[in-house]
């Protein structure tokens, strides 16, 4: 019987809160002073800790490093106005890591365990959550595989590990991104849905040639004939097409975003029109043509909403509307943030309070 209550907690004797400067927040670069840690042996979850923040010795065998088993969750908690701590829609992303888990061959977690380890987590380095606008504390769970084996089979033993950062926003300006036409992320019968640490790693060349060529992001198309819209390199997209809100519709090629699914239900709740289908490389070029395309827009637990200003396609560069003048994607942030933050009621129930 698992139970989170078995947590030991070891607290570290030398935090650096204090001389962690909370006005820069790069994302990514700042841990908090502690670590979860559980170890899956013998069929079965154990050993669960929260430790000091620090380095692992692990062998240069595990599996994990020759044969990619490792995946991983992003979420994030914020502390609102009136003192409360919660973490937004945590058990969304408990679904998303067992399905993630399966398809890597790997354990699944049970989802009270997921959520009660990182509240735990959470509860120890409260004191790391900013308080500015747009900062939160953006909470990593992973997993990987640790068996010290050569050979191409599932690994027997894992690491479950959380990791909380302080964080500003991931994007501090409008996006100028580029469709992709030579190189994809995922494909048809692969693993795209999953947050597979190998998705990212073949990511990486085609969004380093894009940001020479002057891009910020990508946006990934189908691995057939690059002839659909998937999404972006950090986050789902979406697109305000003739008063729609018009997004790809996730597959096992694209990632089931959490934010995706929360803006979604804000856009039913308005009476705002949502289509959830296949979106065409020539469709978004023809509208954003003749101008149908009023608003183009990234969404993701890091990116939040982060608006496209302009997108590139061989060669050519079609500019959207001033962002500054976007409605439904302003007015998403707006709500977002005031549900996140106990500013407007959470009549979703999307936030988990830490008691």
């Amino acid at each position: 019987m698992i139970d989170t209550s078995d947590i030991k907690i070891k607290r570290t004797s030398n935090s650096r809160l204090q001389e962690t400067d909370f006005s820069d927040l790069p994302f990514g670069k700042i841990f908090s002073d502690h670590m979860f840690i559980a170890d899956y042996e013998d069929g079965e979850w154990k050993n669960f800790q929260i430790v000091p923040y620090g380095d692992l010795t692990f062998s240069p065998a595990i599996s994990a490093l020759h044969y990619g088993q490792a995946f991983f969750e992003g979420l994030k908690a914020y502390k609102q106005e009136n003192g409360d701590v919660v973490m937004f829609r945590p058990y969304k992303n408990a679904e998303r890591f067992n399905k993630s888990a399966e398809r890597m061959c790997m354990p699944s977690l049970p989802e009270d365990l997921f959520v009660q380890s990182i509240a735990a987590l959470v509860e120890v380095d409260k004191d790391w959550i900013p308080t500015a606008p747009q900062t939160s504390l953006y909470i990593r769970p992973f997993m990987f595989a640790t068996d010290e084996y050569l050979g191409v089979q599932p690994s027997t033993t894992y690491k479950f590990m959380v990791l909380a950062c302080p964080v500003g926003a991931y994007f501090s300006k409008p996006l100028k991104v580029k469709i992709e036409t030579k190189y994809s992320r995922s494909s048809e019968g692969g693993f795209g849905f999953a947050k597979a640490a190998g998705n990212y790693a073949g990511s990486l060349y085609p969004a380093q040639q894009a940001l020479k060529e002057g891009f910020d992001q990508i946006i990934w198309t189908d691995g057939r004939d690059h002839s659909y819209i998937e999404e972006l390199g950090a986050a789902n997209v979406m697109f305000i097409i003739d008063g729609k809100l018009v997004t790809p519709s996730t597959r096992d090629t694209i990632l089931k975003g959490i934010t995706r699914d929360t803006i979604l239900t804000l856009a039913n709740k308005w009476g705002i029109p949502v289509d959830e289908r296949r979106v065409s490389v020539a469709e978004i070029l023809e509208g954003l043509k003749n101008g149908q395309v009023a608003e183009a827009f990234g969404v993701g637990t890091a990116a939040t909403i982060t608006s496209i200003a302009s997108i590139g396609y061989e060669g050519e560069l079609y500019e959207l509307p001033d962002p500054a003048t976007a409605g439904f994607s302003s007015r998403a942030l707006k709500t977002l943030n005031e549900i996140r933050y106990g500013q407007a009621p959470d009549e979703f129930e999307w936030n988990y309070k830490i008691d």
